[in-house]
């Protein structure tokens, strides 16, 4: 039986990118369920957090693991724990992947919302490994995406991201289109590595229930 991974998201464009990466992974051993709440993306209040939070461990009820792919609220995954099925924040998962080699690591975010959650996660993750963490907000480039120009958005970030030093990381989902525009110097991207760790996590986890 394929792992049941639901995925909650705070933009329904960010659909898409997640069934492509969970089509990639072999076998077909992966299905997702999608649930969009555009209204969650808003400061994260202590208030937003909880309601994120109720909401990620009602949708634990009905599948292996749970994947929160919004960086502005992904302090509420750690509010959401489950016992028997993971919730996972999926900008940790990239954050992990990202420092794991120590280095220079170039986070680029567009959100103005989620600069604090971004920071924060990956700096928690270059501790561990003596990484460096430079944070450059992609200026302009939220705009466009709010007004639904996804070429020029992506086209923004690839343009900014192209003369950084270090291993480029685009810290939110939306952002991974951005990545085909970059192929001399593929950049980390959200949906790819959050959806194999989350495969990862509800495997083990159903192995141990």
């Amino acid at each position: 039986m394929p792992l049941t991974i639901a995925c909650l998201h705070t933009a329904d464009s960010n659909t898409a990118l997640f069934e492509a990466a969970a089509g990639a992974l072999p076998g077909g051993a992966l299905s997702l369920t999608h649930h969009v709440r555009a209204d969650l993306l808003r400061e994260p209040t202590p208030e937003t957090l909880e309601e994120a939070a109720a909401l990620l461990r009602d949708l634990a009820q009905g599948a292996d693991g749970v994947l929160l792919t919004c960086s502005t609220i992904g302090a509420a995954a750690a509010r959401a724990q489950d016992a028997a099925r993971p919730v996972l924040r999926a900008d940790a998962a990239l954050a992990e992947a990202a420092t794991r080699r120590g280095g220079l690591v170039e986070v680029l975010y567009a959100a103005p919302t989620t600069e604090g959650p971004t920071r924060a996660i990956f700096e928690e993750a270059a501790a561990r490994t003596g990484a460096q963490i430079r944070l450059h907000p992609v200026e302009g480039a939220w705009p466009l995406f709010l007004a639904g120009e996804t070429a020029a958005y992506h086209g923004r970030i690839a343009c900014f991201a192209r003369d950084l030093p270090g291993r480029v990381v685009l810290a939110q989902a939306s952002m991974a289109g951005a990545a085909a525009l970059m192929a001399e110097a593929p950049p980390l991207t959200v949906p790819a590595i959050s959806v194999m760790a989350a495969a990862r996590a509800a495997l083990k986890a159903r192995n141990s229930r």
